[in-house]
């Protein structure tokens, strides 16, 4: 059963990677967001989906802000950087 959990565990990470390499690396956005926001206003959908988009849009425009401020750099580079340690979190925080 640990074998089929890992198995499934790689095989959704190679899909997420696949997912984000397709739409580039802003999309990854579409995937911490919802995360943050359930973090902030809790597991209700009602009011999850639309706080969601909001934090995702108010993201987006700050990550947007940042990179022209640093020269003009791709976006995906600052939501990467946000990103990547958020999943890491998660991951770590799942494990205990």
């Amino acid at each position: 059963m640990e074998n089929v959990k890992k198995i499934l565990l790689v095989l959704a990470a190679f899909i997420t990677a696949a997912a984000v390499s397709f739409v580039g690396t802003i999309g990854f956005v579409g995937l911490i967001i919802p995360h943050i926001t359930r973090i902030l206003v809790g597991p209700d959908h009602r009011i999850l989906f639309p706080a969601s988009a909001l934090v995702g849009g108010i993201f987006l425009v700050w990550t947007d802000a940042l990179a022209r401020i640093l020269g003009e750099m791709p976006v995906g580079i600052i939501t990467a950087f946000f990103g990547a340690p958020f999943f890491i979190y998660l991951l770590k925080k799942r494990k205990t």
